[in-house]
């Protein structure tokens, strides 16, 4: 597992990351923002993201954006790469000074769409994406989770979950999508508090249809079950939120999507993109962020 790490994660060459030695971010002082927010770099990586279909009809980078690696610039001009809504970009780069390194952990139920909001957040950050489930399939030579839960059991998975979050935690500029059941244990969050939380609020309904509509083969909790597959995927999920609910509150920022559609007019929070997701994501963890700096934690507390 720490040989995948390793090989995936790719600083943006503008990171120094000596500034981060042997000091907790949590001491590390936003006095650089503006700083930071000139060295906004890596754009020339959107180019690997497919677009979203319903915001590549709606306001999408239409400008040139100057991007540089190495004291060397080059141009993006629209059109030459997968467009990206341009919202989505500016909140990017207006959150990040914020995060200053911290990484982000996404939590939710399963089929909350951490995994396709964390590649979009990642992209347009220059983050690195990991998602916890595929980690443990890499180290366990390419067995699925199902085939994890059928042969080793929950408990096997859960502790493969730790030592995932235990090796992330120690790494700064990522974005990591959580298996829904990360949550449960108390430790998971020690190691998610080294960065931002964000809880991915899906209502029950819509985490079943979506299921529905793929069917249950990769999730373990509910392949078991027979009979129609939303009253199937329904029920065992309200018996999950049961459980872990009340864990998902502990998150740093929460994203409501059911706020969301209210506030752009929508009647159902399917008609949602990645990318509107992705922005209140954003908007949340900049709010959450800009609370914590007002609590002025001297260094010799730390």
């Amino acid at each position: 597992m720490e040989a995948a790490i390793a090989q995936r994660v790719q600083y943006p060459s503008w990171v120094d990351c000596r500034k981060f030695e042997g000091k907790p971010l949590v001491s590390l002082r936003y006095s650089q923002r503006v700083k930071e927010d000139k060295r906004f770099r890596g754009l020339v990586a959107l180019a690997h993201l497919q677009p979203d279909r319903r915001y590549d009809q709606r306001r999408s980078v239409s400008s040139e954006v100057s991007c540089s690696d190495n004291n060397s610039s080059a141009l993006l001009e629209a059109g030459s790469v997968h467009p990206f809504d341009e919202d989505l970009i500016l909140k990017a780069k207006e959150v990040r000074p914020y995060l200053n390194g911290r990484s982000m952990y996404l939590v939710g139920m399963m089929g909350s769409g951490k995994t396709t909001v964390g590649k979009l957040m990642s992209k347009v950050l220059g983050y690195s994406f990991f998602d916890c489930d595929t980690l443990i399939e890499e180290a366990m030579n390419g067995t699925s989770v199902a085939e994890i839960f059928e042969h080793h059991g929950e408990s096997f998975f859960r502790g493969k979950e730790t030592d995932a979050l235990k090796k992330l935690s120690s790494m700064y500029q990522l974005v990591v999508s959580t298996g829904g059941g990360a949550v449960i244990r108390p430790i998971n969050w020690k190691y998610m508090n080294k960065g931002v939380s964000i809880w991915l609020d899906v209502p029950l309904e819509a985490l079943a249809h979506r299921i529905a509509a793929v069917g249950t083969d990769s999730r373990p909790l509910l392949h078991d079950e027979s009979g129609d597959a939303y009253t199937v995927a329904f029920k065992r999920l309200s018996t999950i939120w049961d459980e872990r609910g009340e864990a998902y509150t502990n998150a740093n920022a929460r994203v409501s999507l059911e706020n969301i559609a209210v506030k752009l007019g929508y009647k159902d929070v399917s008609d949602l993109t990645p990318t509107e997701i992705a922005i209140e994501a954003f908007e949340q963890v900049q709010s959450f962020l800009e609370k914590e700096e007002t609590v002025e934690i001297p260094d010799g507390d730390l």
